[in-house]
């Protein structure tokens, strides 16, 4: 007979295994900036797509300023 804890599931959303999960918290006018920027997108993409999309814009233009 197994013990009732050799059953349980662990709690909380499964790893995806991609990357590591990094928490954000958004003040009201930033994240009304953001929900602007997603409405603007054609395919109006989920927040943590469009903030890696932010990311990766932010990433590029600082690149070919040279810093």
């Amino acid at each position: 007979m197994r013990a009732i804890s050799d059953s349980k599931k662990p709690r909380g959303r499964p790893k995806t295994g991609i990357g590591p999960a990094i928490g954000l918290r958004l003040y009201p006018d930033l994240e009304a900036k953001l929900n602007a920027w997603i409405k603007r997108q054609a395919d109006e993409p989920s927040r943590p797509e469009a903030i890696r999309r932010l990311v990766e814009l932010a990433l590029a233009a600082k690149k070919r300023r040279g810093r």
